[in-house]
């Protein structure tokens, strides 16, 4: 009894552990929120110690407002750190981002703010570990957070992508393996307690896998080759559309029609669940913000409102509803992103504001209990393209916080058995 008792505690905690401290969902008229930073298009930013990130959002109102922006310092658990403010930062946050134009010819007026640290206010980011960008209004009002990462280059994490050897999901999973080589830079002591693991896949924090443990080392190297464990499910090419240009019809669009804004019109999708796999090149479910009408993307790009339209794939449960996902809202769940059925098309169909740009997206299932199943509608493949990261936490003894010592990535193109 007491075993299982530990045991449901441990559970409860590995559920938690991630929850703590969640970015905060920003309101309907801040839009395009990107955050960059490294060598990814757009997500969470994971950037070496010294070099620079960049965010910038729009304000649908328009009215030039003020906006502030803090950055706090915080554990692998998502935890606040116990150190000072100047003791990670040199300079000073709770500034107001002065960098802001208001659009030009455009028929949604918009705000576009951007903020780029270090600047001449926050001079320096001095540790490594997980952080949180906090934009705030001028009434001190929080509206929106996003994570980042800053890693030190101080131990080797090598990378690769195997199939899984559960026969049964063989072509429909990948696994990573890994290593820490914390070599002759960092000697790594106690590693079950002071060595923690985060395994991203496509730059999605909600999909990851945490503080695996390593199962053996050579000297100062530790390895990680767990099959269950660290498996993913490969799910499908992400689908794309691209508005650049809101006079013209391009990919996969069908048509435009001007009401107020832009309006465009895809082609309806289907169900690819149990369909042979294809491979169609993607960017991984992220953006780039592009149009055809200016020569200033962030200031001259039109808002449009983009229909979706999936077949019905009749295999939803009644209690389960199907959502649009991609980072074109760091991968958010919520009411703008759910699709409706119309029972005279037999289809689910969704309108969604975009700015004018090229996209990636996909179709979920999210269930009653808010589990999500990214192969229902898209399918699971083990051929499919996806890109992985790994970093390494440390806290040495004695530490006060977790440093991410090193970063590695492989990508599924390169799967081996």
């Amino acid at each position: 009894m007491k075993f299982s008792f530990f045991i449901f505690i441990a559970i409860i905690y590995s559920s938690i552990v991630w929850s703590q401290q969640p970015e905060i969902t920003p309101p309907a008229y801040i839009k395009t929120i990107q955050f960059e930073g490294g060598i990814e298009f757009s997500g969470t930013p994971i950037v070496k110690l010294g070099e620079s990130i960049h965010i910038s959002f729009d304000d649908l109102i328009g009215d030039e407002a003020d906006y502030y922006y803090k950055i706090t310092h915080y554990n692998f658990d998502w935890t606040p750190s116990e150190l000072s403010k100047n003791e990670y930062m040199e300079g000073y946050d709770n500034m107001r981002i002065t960098n802001y134009l208001n659009s030009y010819n455009t028929l949604q007026i918009y705000s576009h703010y951007w903020l780029e640290i270090p600047n001449k206010n926050t001079k320096r980011l001095k540790v490594s570990g997980n952080y949180m960008l906090e934009i705030y209004n001028n009434k001190d009002e929080i509206v929106f957070s996003r994570k980042f990462m800053i890693y030190e280059d101080i131990a080797k994490v090598t990378t690769e992508i195997k199939r899984t050897r559960d026969l049964k999901y063989i072509d429909q999973k990948q696994a990573v393996y890994f290593s820490i080589d914390g070599s002759d830079n960092l000697l790594i002591r106690n590693p079950d307690s002071n060595l923690k693991t985060l395994i991203i896949k496509n730059n999605n924090l909600q999909e990851s896998i945490y503080n695996l443990k390593p199962q053996y080392n050579t000297g100062n190297k530790f390895i990680y080759r767990y099959d269950k464990e660290a498996s993913f499910w490969g799910g499908n090419e992400f689908l794309a559309f691209d508005t650049k240009d809101v006079r013209g019809t391009a990919m996969n669009i069908r048509k435009i029609e001007l009401i107020d804004i832009y309006n465009t019109y895809l082609y309806a999708n289907a169900s690819r669940a149990h369909e042979p796999y294809t491979y169609n090149p993607d960017i991984n479910g992220s953006y780039v913000i592009r149009t055809l009408q200016g020569e200033n993307n962030n200031i001259e790009a039109e808002y449009t409102w983009v229909h979706f339209n999936l077949l019905n794939p009749y295999n939803i449960p009644e209690d389960a509803a199907i959502h649009l996902y991609g980072s074109f809202n760091n991968y958010t769940i919520d009411d703008s992103t759910k699709l409706t059925y119309n029972k005279k098309t037999d289809s689910y169909q969704l309108k969604h504001l975009f700015k004018q740009g090229f996209y990636n997206y996909k179709y979920i299932l999210v269930n009653k209990d808010g589990s999500i199943d990214h192969g229902a509608i898209s399918g699971n493949f083990d051929k499919t393209e996806n890109n992985y990261t790994v970093l390494a936490y440390y806290r040495d003894l004695g530490g006060r916080y977790d440093r991410i010592i090193g970063v590695g990535s492989a990508n599924s193109k390169n799967i081996s058995n």
